[in-house]
């Protein structure tokens, strides 16, 4: 399968979930959003799992260039990250969620869609498993810097990420937060972030 036919077709459905849902997503949605001939998307994608599975895949290549390009690691083989300096590792985990929910706000907005579609289809679940590098990393990320109980504190750690995204894309704070895309809002989420990765290694407020 050509590389950029299969960028060109899984970004487009990235599109339509994010504007349609997922109920919007069908091949020939993905065939118009992307400007293909009628049939193209099913040629590559013969069921609607595979093509979702498609989307999934897609994601978490994009996402994981995100991370790299923030000096995140990118997979659970990666390099932990250290801690010695929390503030800079809360400023680079706030870049990425800003963007996110800025410039990436299409590919969020799809992964939340993918994920609900998860709980009412059994067969969808693997993509889940897409997940867990994150909480790889945080739980060894957590655990260099001397957190008692790293397995559920990193746990813990990714799950509040997770809900700040989504407080911040389609919640409430999305009302009180500054713009997204804005220094002022990368600098309120490493605020928030910062506050997270001390309570769950233990180390206290800062200055303490």
């Amino acid at each position: 399968m050509p590389t950029d036919r299969l960028a060109a077709l899984t970004d487009a459905a990235i599109d339509v979930l994010a504007e349609l849902g997922m109920r919007g997503l069908t091949h020939r949605a993905v065939d118009a959003r992307a400007g293909l001939p009628q049939g193209t998307t099913s040629a590559y994608f013969r069921t609607r799992k595979t093509l979702i599975e498609a989307v999934v895949h897609r994601l978490a290549d994009l996402d994981r260039a995100d991370l790299q390009a923030n000096r995140l690691p990118a997979g659970a083989d990666s390099p932990a990250v250290g801690m010695d300096d929390i503030d800079a590792v809360a400023a680079d985990i706030a870049a990425v969620l800003d963007r996110w929910i800025s410039t990436a706000r299409n590919r969020t907005l799809a992964r939340y869609a993918c994920l609900l579609e998860a709980t009412h289809h059994p067969e969808l679940q693997t993509i889940l498993a897409h997940g867990d590098a994150s909480r790889t990393q945080a739980r060894l990320m957590l655990a260099a810097a001397g957190a008692r109980h790293p397995e559920q504190a990193g746990n813990h750690l990714v799950a509040c990420i997770d809900g700040l995204l989504f407080d911040r894309l389609a919640g409430a704070g999305a009302r009180t937060a500054p713009p997204a895309g804005t220094a002022a809002n990368r600098a309120d989420l490493a605020t928030a972030v910062a506050t997270l990765l001390r309570a769950f290694a233990g180390t206290g407020p800062k200055g303490q």
